[in-house]
């Protein structure tokens, strides 16, 4: 017999609550950055390895695409969509969390596109932490990227439940 866990409505209300969290902090640093910080100026934190630079950026990761915003606006809107529905399916605590890094970043970056200028569906995103010169980015990267590699982790090393063969189940406790 095969058992389906269901979500329960607790754990889509903190896969919720999660992504709004990262979706308020990642644009209150915007804010900062753009209220302190000087266009394309660099301000170290680490020396060389880290610090503060602000730009807007057109495209996707390293300036990417920086001539199709609109596309990329559709694509944040489709994963927005695409990870609200997984985690609406869920039933999985270890899932969520990734699933709310996810989400949390691709809406604050979602939200950088429809709102901000230059326009509807043209904004850029702001970005103000300089890696070295390699690229700058912001806190929604952080957790689109630490969310990515936790979920393909977890993908990798997670054994699930159903796929263990039921006489190597743990016995229930009574």
């Amino acid at each position: 017999m095969t058992t389906t866990a269901t979500p329960s409505r607790t754990l889509r209300i903190w896969v919720g609550l999660a992504a709004v969290v990262i979706v308020g902090f990642d644009q209150a640093t915007k804010w900062w950055a753009e209220s302190t910080l000087v266009l394309r100026e660099y301000h170290p934190v680490l020396g060389d390895v880290l610090g503060w630079r602000l730009v807007y950026n057109p495209g996707a990761a390293f300036g990417l695409a920086s001539d199709f915003t609109w596309i990329l606006t559709i694509f944040a809107g489709l994963a927005v969509v695409g990870l609200t529905i997984f985690a609406y399916r869920n039933a999985k605590i270890s899932w969520g969390v990734g699933i709310a890094a996810l989400l949390g970043g691709a809406i604050s970056h979602l939200g950088d596109r429809v709102l901000r200028e230059p326009g509807f569906g043209r904004g850029h995103i702001v970005d103000f932490i300089d890696y070295s010169g390699f690229f700058v980015g912001n806190v929604a990267d952080i957790f689109l990227v630490l969310g990515a590699i936790y979920l393909v982790l977890l993908s990798i090393f997670q054994k699930d439940v159903s796929e263990t063969p039921p006489d190597e189940l743990p016995e229930p406790v009574k």
